[in-house]
């Protein structure tokens, strides 16, 4: 309102010649000045009792109104004053546009933010003007074309009368994490009224498990919020503020759980906070990629969406999604999808319903496209955040204050609109252990896409569990995958995956399979099928998807010196034995040749073809024979 100074001291300027009401004005902005707010609002509207075309108290009383959220009554004056004069005072226009846009006139808000094109001369807010405009056009449409929403409450084993909000799933859809509020107790000496607690609940036939608080140390005194967990739920991380090791107003935390204990949580450090706001974590499926909401320096407006990838030890330093997800306005809640391409988001800078929306955007070759709303009534004039959606791509979670709930917010689901989406994912899970002992193994498990166009691009990396040998990986719905399990001590199990998911399910998780593995010792006599390594059809030439096993072969033989070993071929029962023969010894010496040519001593290498005389599998089925065409590795020696 400082704006209005100028009119006290030059009272020439007025667009009022009635002495009284000049007077009074004058009066009303020097009880502003001394903070005597309702004096000044008196004598505002004694001014313009005396002169109703008094332009300048009109404006400070539509001002104040604006302020103090009485939107009637700021459209009241605003339109008195512009009536007056609709060049006076431009803001005006601007202020009736957004005034009436909030409240459903669209035409009357357009035409408004179309006057303010019109009368103003400094240019600064012609952006919000045709954001508005834009804005109009789009609510128009979405509340006479609103999507299918059925939001379901997740029931009083979940729900409380306190809020529950931003909940986390693993990929199997088995376990939900989710972050309650509630009054602290009394005797407590922490300097906040409320507390926020991690809790989760475990889906079986029945529905949602009892909300158990999670144990110490994750949750604390201070207040945790702000989580995601990995998709086997063995990583979590989540947001803390003012604690004695941040680095900023709020930092995000990581801890791991290992045979149901859950480690220290440990601050991510510099390498990803700042002195500024970071929270809202949201962890992909690839093991290393972490996207995260922060007013940090460096972005486009408020709140922008980053991301961090882990890399040899450390995280890097956070890269700005860029403006095609960010805005001027607030961007926050990102939740990448188990389909590593399909980010879901809130944003009040992208045009909406008003408040926060929610948005989803497909990550492509070229980059992010461009955010799509997910429509009304899942977006409303208030604020939505906090989705999560499972595997499944279309059954949704999200935290929300409506009637019928148990108290404050409640978490919810109903199924997405089609066209919002993402990928149905398949995972693979099951437990690794030693083949002649049965001891459970902890190992890593890599997988590759080899359909990419970045060949053998590495999609996900997760560990299997040290004490019962666990482990879960989600993958996008179709393609050709590569699947590596390996471990210190032992020859590495491989497998492929060449098909495609339907794109719906009537189930909350993904399609999944299950596949217990026995990891073999590196012990003389015992063999491997080398199942990723392939040839150009009816010749020997290695195929480009072969890297992934031939590089781990390669990593064995150079990490055990003094290993000898078998390469063989074998082939199905179509065509001639001797063309079989042929061709089997001639594959195996590929995979020789490759070798050999990375460095390894022929001397300690060997191959052999076996043609189609050692079948492992019906050769009268196509699933039978494919089996049969395969190269193994057997040692030798030691």
């Amino acid at each position: 309102m400082l704006f209005f100074v100028p009119w006290a001291l030059f009272a020439q300027q007025y667009s009022s010649s009635n002495s009284k009401a000049i007077k009074l004005f004058e009066k009303g902005q020097m009880s502003l000045y001394q903070s005597n707010s309702s004096d000044a609002v008196h004598c505002f509207e004694k001014a313009v009792e005396l002169d109703s075309n008094f332009i300048e108290p009109n404006i400070m009383l539509a001002e104040w109104y604006l302020d103090t959220r009485q939107p009637n009554l700021a459209k009241k004056y605003y339109y008195a004053a512009v009536a007056v004069n609709p060049a006076f005072f431009p803001q005006a226009w601007l202020e009736l546009g957004n005034l009436e846009l909030n409240e459903g006139n669209f035409e009357k808000a357009k035409e408004n933010y179309q006057y303010f094109l019109q009368y103003d001369k400094r240019g600064d807010r012609r952006t919000d003007a045709l954001f508005g405009m834009k804005s109009a056009d789009f609510r128009k449409y979405a509340l006479a074309h609103p999507v299918s929403f059925n939001p379901v409450n997740l029931g009083s084993n979940v729900n409380s009368k306190d809020d529950e909000y931003l909940p986390a799933l693993t990929v199997d859809g088995g376990t939900l994490v989710f972050t309650r509020r509630f009054p602290r107790k009394p005797t407590t000496t922490a300097n906040t009224a409320e507390e926020e607690d991690f809790y989760t609940s475990q889906r079986s036939a029945d529905g949602w498990s009892k909300a158990m608080r999670m144990s110490e140390p994750v949750n604390s005194n201070d207040n945790e919020g702000a989580q995601c967990v990995s998709q086997d739920g063995r990583v979590m991380f989540f947001t803390a503020c003012g604690r004695s090791d941040g680095g900023g107003r709020c930092d995000i935390y990581m801890c791991t759980n290992k045979g149901d204990k859950w480690s220290r949580p440990r601050n991510l450090g510099p390498d990803v906070n700042s002195p500024a706001w970071e929270s809202q974590p949201s962890f992909s499926i690839d093991g290393k990629t972490l996207y995260f909401s922060s007013d940090r320096k460096g972005g486009y407006g408020g709140k922008d969406i980053w991301k961090t990838v882990f890399m040899n030890g450390h995280w890097t330093t956070p890269e700005n999604l860029g403006p095609t997800i960010n805005t001027p306005g607030n961007e926050s809640s990102p939740y990448i999808h188990y389909d590593d391409k399909t980010l879901y988001f809130s944003s009040d800078g992208h045009v909406g319903m008003g408040g926060l929306d929610l948005f989803l955007s497909h990550c492509t070759d070229t980059g992010w496209e461009t955010p799509t709303n997910l429509g009304y009534p899942i977006n409303t004039s208030g604020d939505e955040s906090g989705l999560i959606v499972a595997a499944n791509g279309f059954s949704a979670i999200y935290a929300s204050e409506r009637e019928g709930g148990f108290g404050g917010q409640d978490l919810y689901t109903f199924e997405l609109p089609v066209e919002t989406r993402a990928s149905v994912t398949f995972n693979v899970k099951g437990s690794v252990y030693d083949k002649k002992t049965l001891q459970k193994l902890k190992t890593t498990i890599q997988v590759f896409d080899v359909t990419s166009e970045e060949r053998m691009k590495e999609i996900a990396v997760v560990s299997s569990d040290a004490v019962d040998g666990s482990y879960m990986v989600s993958l996008p719905n179709s393609g050709s995958y590569a699947f590596q399990i390996s471990a210190d001590g032992y020859l590495f199990y491989s497998e492929n995956f060449d098909f495609e998911v339907e794109t719906a399910h009537n189930s909350d998780a993904a399609s999944s399979f299950l596949r217990d593995i026995a990891l073999t010792p590196i012990e003389i006599g015992e063999s491997i099928v080398l199942n990723n390594v392939f040839f150009a059809f009816g010749t020997s030439t290695l195929l480009e998807e072969s890297r992934v096993d031939l590089d781990k072969v390669l990593d064995i033989m150079q990490k055990n010196t003094t290993l000898k070993v078998e390469l063989a071929g074998h082939t199905d029962n179509i065509g001639k034995p001797a063309d079989n023969q042929r061709l089997s010894e001639q594959r195996a010496k590929a995979v020789f040749d490759f070798l050999v040519d990375k460095g390894i001593s022929a001397t300690r290498l060997s191959y052999k073809g076996y043609g189609d005389t050692r079948p492992v599998a019906d050769n009268g089925t196509e699933e039978g024979r494919a089996q049969n065409r395969r190269t193994t590795f057997t040692i030798v020696s030691k």
